[in-house]
């Protein structure tokens, strides 16, 4: 087992960090080592059981705009919180009009909580269906115009709390896109996701 002793000065640039972030309203996650996480907005075949990458996620504003994300992406929940990943995005007007797009790539990972679920599909071209997790993630992203947001990502599978929504919401500059679309019923679609969690040495 890995001694994980810290030091005094470890701890308190720890807590530091941590009070700031809790200061700006950003939530924070204290991890263990030793696991990646794989995160997707995917594509469900429900014809065949099986989801994949690829999927699309929509979300709200307060006026009924709307901003819809596609996207993957990797963080490991050690101390160096690495990540990697993005998407493609486009916003509408409240009247369904688009009127930006462009590319988002992640740059942090605010936090990482996983739930108790179990996979309702049987089949997984993404990686191993024993891997699969529920969970909520919060992530810090750059969109290609330059502004930037975060991206919440909860996954509900079979047996997860119903507290606990499926599908994503996100803030892009200071609008808040907090009323995520709920998945459709089968055999449509969208706004569904999935996170895999392994060893980093599995990767």
């Amino acid at each position: 087992m890995k001694d994980l002793r810290l030091s005094r000065r470890q701890v308190l640039k720890g807590a530091g960090a941590i009070g700031v972030l809790g200061a700006l309203g950003i939530p924070t996650t204290v991890f263990a080592d030793g696991k990646r996480v794989r995160w997707d907005i995917i594509n469900v075949d429900f014809a065949t059981g099986t989801l994949s990458a690829g999927g699309v996620a929509s979300a709200r504003a307060n006026d009924d705009s709307k901003i819809t994300l596609t996207g993957s992406g990797t963080f490991d929940s050690g101390e160096d919180r690495g990540v990697t990943g993005g998407g493609t995005w486009k916003t509408f007007n409240p009247s369904g009009t688009q009127t930006a797009s462009g590319n988002y790539t992640v740059r942090r990972l605010f936090s990482w909580i996983p739930a108790p679920g179990t996979p309702p599909l049987p089949n997984d071209n993404i990686g191993i269906r024993a891997n699969q997790s529920a969970g909520l993630a919060i992530l810090g992203i750059r969109y290609s115009d330059g502004s930037k947001g975060s991206l919440t990502i909860s996954c509900h599978l079979v047996g997860t709390s119903d507290a606990v929504f499926e599908g994503i919401t996100a803030s892009k500059s200071y609008i808040d896109y907090w009323n995520r679309e709920a998945p459709p019923a089968p055999p449509g679609n969208a706004n569904r996701t999935n996170f895999h969690v392994t060893s980093s040495e599995e990767d």
